[in-house]
């Protein structure tokens, strides 16, 4: 379903292992950077009605996600830790069209929203089959599924709102150039890493 041209190496869940609340506070952060994103898009596209529903719907169930994860950390006796930044969205931001018209801008927001949607949920699903943690194994497979709808939501989006073919060219460039850049990734201990 979700097309990625690279999947991860399951050996990444060995490496998240070694230092749980790293994960998690990593995890956190991308939770809330989903909120925020989604709200972008409020803001910036706030005359397509159904769009807006969709992306506040979104926007809240990416904080109760932020809410689980520090519930986690909590209960485990970490502390979340400070923001961090992702490098592998910043590199997925570098390909966003910029300049040509808002239309086209969209369609690039809302693919660029299901790519990081695409590989978090490929990323919790390597977690959810390969982890010890029983607890956690459930929990990244309960979120597996919700990142999954959401990844349908940007794509089913874009393709409402723009031309259906140009989005699907669009996609196919985004898979070509996502795997170019997670091939440096899945060494860290990062949702994204």
């Amino acid at each position: 379903m979700l097309g990625l041209n690279l999947k991860t190496d399951p050996r990444w869940a060995k490496l998240v292992e070694t230092d749980i609340s790293e994960i998690l506070t990593d995890h956190a952060w991308c939770e809330q950077k989903a909120a925020t994103n989604a709200m972008f898009i409020i803001i910036n596209n706030s005359e397509h009605q159904e769009l807006v529903t969709d992306m506040l719907a979104l926007a809240k169930e990416e904080l109760d996600h932020f809410e689980q994860v520090h519930e986690i950390i909590k209960a485990r006796g970490f502390t979340l830790g400070r923001e961090r930044k992702d490098s592998y969205v910043n590199e997925l931001v570098k390909f966003m069209k910029k300049g040509e018209g808002r239309m086209e801008s969209l369609m690039d927001r809302l693919l660029f929203s299901a790519m990081i949607e695409a590989r978090s949920c490929e990323r919790f699903k390597v977690l959810a089959n390969n982890i010890e943690d029983k607890e956690l194994s459930k929990f990244y497979n309960d979120l597996m599924i919700s990142e999954a709808g959401h990844y349908t939501i940007f794509i089913n989006h874009a393709r409402n709102l723009t031309d259906k073919m140009k989005v699907d060219k669009r996609w196919k460039e985004w898979l070509e150039y996502e795997e170019k850049v997670i091939k440096s990734y899945g060494t860290e201990n990062a949702i994204h890493g």
